[in-house]
């Protein structure tokens, strides 16, 4: 708990609470704990758990349908700390939900699968740098808190875990949010095939004359892969390509 940067009058949205283990110590951390929980079992306990008296609220819904802005309205709260021990099979979609609603998020702490925790906060060049990887630091500056052995779970899991915390902090802040989808649709083109260089890439899209062109604009070569290039590098080349500013 020492890792999440909770203050004492933060609203914290909690995903997936499961039986509340974490959500009885963030409760006593926190103003108020709005915990989002789909199994119904599960919000049943929850609900018996975490009575009128006390600083927790209890939500039977899909987290992907939450509004997290609405949420925060109805607290009074200007923006959340998000927190959640998020499923393999689901985490990329609520991690896209998340950046999505970052403008009601002042920080998170997610716990998650080592590998994806590994391709949030990867540096350009290694192999675990892509898309989720820009689409992260498009918005925030995610880090690696600690990692966690199989054993801490019942019933452990096969693969190591690890609580990532994310600094909500935009890059590009003057694009519209039409660009911002524009450019990681972009991002997406350049990662679609990660053996494949840009110039191979990103062909269905551009002609090969400008995207040649729009990597010698930033000193870069078209034979490069994504993965070589930085995210403001990628910016670069989008908004030569795009017309973007």
């Amino acid at each position: 708990m020492a890792a999440l940067p909770i203050a004492s009058d933060d609203l914290v949205i909690e995903i997936g609470p499961g039986r509340g283990a974490m959500t009885a110590l963030l409760a006593e951390r926190a103003r108020k704990v709005v915990a989002i929980e789909i199994d119904a079992a599960f919000v049943r306990e929850l609900q018996v758990c975490f009575g009128r008296d006390t600083p927790v609220e209890i939500i039977h819904a899909d987290v992907l349908g939450v509004d997290f802005a609405g949420l925060c309205r109805q607290e009074g709260a200007v923006q959340a700390f998000v927190f959640g021990n998020l499923p393999y099979y689901i985490t990329s979609p609520i991690l896209h939900h998340v950046f999505a609603q970052r403008e009601s998020i002042r920080a998170m702490g997610l716990l998650m699968q080592r590998e994806v925790a590994d391709r949030l906060t990867a540096a350009p060049g290694s192999r675990d740098y892509g898309y989720l990887t820009v689409a992260a630091h498009l918005c925030s500056q995610p880090e690696i808190a600690f990692t966690v052995p199989p054993g801490a779970f019942s019933p452990p899991p096969k693969v190591e875990s690890a609580l990532v915390t994310f600094r909500m902090v935009e890059k590009f802040t003057h694009w519209p949010q039409e660009t911002r989808q524009e450019f990681l649709t972009f991002v997406k083109r350049c990662f679609a095939q990660k053996r494949k260089n840009l110039l191979n890439n990103l062909a269905g899209a551009y002609s090969r004359s400008a995207i040649v062109q729009a990597c010698e604009h930033i000193g870069k070569s078209a034979t490069l892969r994504g993965e070589q290039l930085a995210i403001e590098d990628l910016a670069a080349v989008f908004q030569h390509l795009t017309g973007a500013r």
